[in-house]
C-alpha cells in the first residue's frame, strides 16, 4: 500500500480543537428587564399630584353683585383673609352686615382651627342639616405665602368643612380692614 500525502491522520500535526456551540443565558438580562418594569411603574404610581377637592358655592343672583350667600345663610359664610407675618383676620357674614366682628387669629390647634370647629358645629345645629355646613372662603393677599395657604386647607380638612373657595378679589373694605389690624 502506498502512503497517501494528506495530514490528516499524522501525529505530527497539531490536533484540531472542537467548536463548541455558544449559547447565551438570559435569564440574568430577563430579571433585570423585570426589576427596571417593576421600578419605572411603582415610580411613575408614586410621581403623580396629588390633590384636594375644592368645592365652589354658588352665586346668588338675587342680590345684586356677587354675594355668595345672601339673606339669612349668610350666617354660614366664614371669610379668612390671608396677611403676611402669618396673620389672619376672620369674619363670619358679609361685611355690610357682620354676624361676628372680625378678629385676628392664629394659625394651629387652639386657633384657627378651633375657630372652624366651633363655627360649623353651630351652623350645623342651626341648619339642622348634615350638608349645609360652613362656607369658608380663603382671600390670599399677595403677601402671605404659599405656606400658609397649605396650612389653612390642611385646617379646613381637619376641621370636615365640605364647602370652601379660594379668590384673589379684595374689596376696598377688606383692604381696610387688613391696614386696621
Amino acid at each position: 500500500m502506498q502512503k497517501e500525502n494528506n495530514t490528516f491522520g499524522s501525529l505530527n500535526a497539531k490536533p484540531r480543537s472542537k467548536k463548541l456551540n455558544t449559547t447565551v443565558d438570559l435569564t440574568a438580562m430577563v430579571s433585570v428587564s423585570f426589576l427596571l418594569i417593576v421600578f419605572f411603574m411603582v415610580n411613575r404610581e408614586l410621581s403623580k399630584p396629588r390633590s384636594m377637592n375644592i368645592g365652589l358655592p354658588n352665586y346668588d343672583s338675587n342680590c345684586g353683585p356677587p354675594v355668595i350667600i345672601c339673606g339669612q345663610d349668610s350666617r354660614r359664610v366664614i371669610t379668612l383673609l390671608l396677611d403676611e407675618n402669618n396673620k389672619i383676620v376672620s369674619y363670619k357674614g358679609n361685611l355690610d352686615y357682620l354676624v361676628e366682628l372680625p378678629k385676628i387669629v392664629n394659625y394651629g390647634k387652639k386657633g384657627i382651627r378651633k375657630e372652624l370647629i366651633d363655627s360649623n358645629r353651630k351652623i350645623l345645629a342651626i341648619m339642622g342639616d348634615s350638608k349645609r355646613g360652613s362656607i369658608v372662603i380663603i382671600k390670599p393677599s399677595k403677601k402671605s405665602t404659599y405656606g400658609n395657604l397649605v396650612s389653612i386647607l390642611d385646617e379646613i380638612n381637619i376641621a370636615n368643612i365640605d364647602t370652601y373657595a379660594i379668590v384673589n378679589d379684595y374689596t376696598p373694605d377688606e383692604m381696610k380692614l387688613l391696614a386696621c389690624n
